[in-house]
């Protein structure tokens, strides 16, 4: 077995029980996740905890909806996952939670395990760049939604 890899469900089996989960099991699932961080996660954590970075308060493994992401930043609506090689075979699973994320106003930030571990600070660069993005209409004139002018 990886000595990386957690010894809890894999995220191809609904991340975090997904959509099967009940609320209050996916807190407690979220609850093990965090006693049970890849070395990615916890390097990442390690930058983002306590408002070191940026002075942003981030939350690991936090339920949203059926969904559980890794950090989420909730004032500015960012989701930061890191995918690691399972990822690779989980696509349709990926882009229809980013889509309810999506839906539900947030950013998601994919960030693969490898970039982290060689390029570190060009993925803080993108993080600081999404949590200071210029906010998005409120409705979205784009969908046709508001008042024309």
């Amino acid at each position: 077995m990886n000595q990386h890899a957690r010894q809890l469900p894999s995220p191809l089996e609904g991340e975090g029980l997904g959509e099967r989960g009940h609320a209050a099991q996916r807190v407690n699932f979220a609850r093990q996740m965090r006693h049970a961080p890849t070395p990615w996660e916890h390097e990442v954590w390690q930058e983002l905890r306590a408002k070191r970075f940026a002075g942003i308060k981030f939350k690991r493994q936090q339920p949203i909806g059926t969904y559980i992401v890794d950090f989420v930043a909730l004032n500015q609506k960012l989701v930061i996952e890191l995918d690691g090689s399972q990822h690779a075979n989980s696509a349709p699973y990926d882009a229809k939670r980013d889509a309810f994320l999506s839906r539900a106003g947030y950013v998601v930030c994919r960030i693969w395990n490898n970039e982290w571990a060689t390029n570190r600070e060009g993925v803080l660069e993108q993080i600081w760049r999404l949590i200071h993005r210029p906010p998005l209409p409120d409705p979205s004139p784009s969908r046709g939604e508001g008042h024309a002018l």
